[in-house]
């Protein structure tokens, strides 16, 4: 078993939480060194300062790094419409992928890439990283543990800003264009908290329906708002909306209901994790330490999963089911009839 391992950073200068992704390679004792494909250059300075003693190079191409770096981990943050390729190729070349999210634009190119993942016993790892905070942890262990009983229903919620929307460069931006990016808030925001929906409950989504709409009436080619209604397996019936109507900040929270009683998890929030049991007729909080939140958990979990040291943070049919059911609802909101999701 390797005690370290090499990561080769693919991106451009659109890439998302790049300087992040950086910090958190950087801060993980197992990363020994990093290399960086950027066409643009962008982001060179950066790596440079952050990465220190880590830093092992840059390269122009994508497809140059992978063959002669030849790095354990890429690490792809690219615009959701060109990062298939480049996973494609990072997987071809023998790589574990950690990938932002969406890595795609619809669900028929993200499908491949698992094939290949799977054939490969390669880890594919799409950035969901709230999975390893420590209140989701404890949230999946309560109901696992049958703290709630049998699931009856769930709701979702996650509101950010609307006003990135009204800015000019974001406007011109790929988060700003459904064929780029694939979609609006759902997409990049929203699926966070429909992953830890899924993660959490230990449900698969299976029907799905509801309503895509720009209603701040900002000039840009993806939904502000989405409203949706689902069924998940054992007839658990859910809702979620996902939207941009802040001013600033975010408003969250993932609400879960059993014969047994409820519990309410709001990680952006500062009692993050509360429920409460017919049994004990007691609302009870999680206590925790605080800092544990973020990118550079996720991005030590994803490599402690590489090197064999613990479970890998999301798999490859994870990431393909919470893409599915997005999909299907772009559908549904498009054509007005409830979608089937994949299995």
């Amino acid at each position: 078993m390797a005690e370290r391992l090499t990561v080769g950073v693919l991106t451009h200068a659109a890439g998302a939480h790049v300087e992040t992704y950086l910090a958190a390679l950087a801060a993980v004792e197992e990363v020994e060194a990093v290399w960086l494909a950027d066409p643009d250059a962008r982001w060179v300075a950066a790596a440079e300062k952050r990465l220190g003693k880590k830093w092992a190079g840059h390269f122009r191409r994508a497809e140059d790094l992978l063959q002669r770096a030849t790095p354990q981990l890429a690490l792809v943050s690219m615009e959701a419409a060109v990062s298939p390729p480049v996973i494609d190729a990072a997987l071809e070349a023998g790589c574990h992928v950690l990938a932002e999210k969406p890595a795609c634009v619809c669900v028929e190119q993200f499908q491949p890439l698992v094939k290949k993942a799977e054939t490969k016993h390669r880890h594919l790892m799409l950035a969901l990283a709230n999975r390893v905070f420590p209140p989701v942890q404890e949230a999946r262990r309560l109901i696992r543990a049958g703290e709630l009983g049998r699931l009856y229903a769930l709701n979702i919620f996650l509101v950010a800003d609307q006003s990135r929307l009204k800015s000019p460069a974001y406007q011109k931006s790929w988060f700003a264009s459904r064929q780029r990016a694939g979609g609006g808030h759902l997409i990049w925001l929203g699926i966070h908290w429909l992953d830890l929906a899924l993660y959490v409950s230990g449900l698969q989504l299976e029907r799905v329906t509801g309503f895509a709409a720009n209603v701040g009436g900002q000039p840009v080619d993806i939904e502000d708002s989405a409203a949706l209604a689902f069924q998940l397996s054992g007839n658990v019936c859910g809702t979620m909306l996902s939207g941009y109507y802040l001013d600033r900040g975010y408003q969250s929270h993932l609400q879960i209901w059993g014969e047994h009683g409820w519990l309410r998890l709001a990680a952006i929030e500062e009692a993050p994790l509360e429920w409460y049991n017919t049994r004990t007729g007691k609302v009870q909080r999680y206590e925790y330490a605080r800092g544990q939140r973020g990118y550079l958990p996720f991005v030590r979990a994803a490599v402690h999963a590489c090197l064999g040291r613990g479970p890998v943070p999301i798999t490859p049919r994870e990431a393909l089911h919470v893409l599915q059911t997005i999909f299907a609802f772009y559908r549904a909101a498009a054509t007005g009839q409830t979608q089937t999701v994949a299995g």
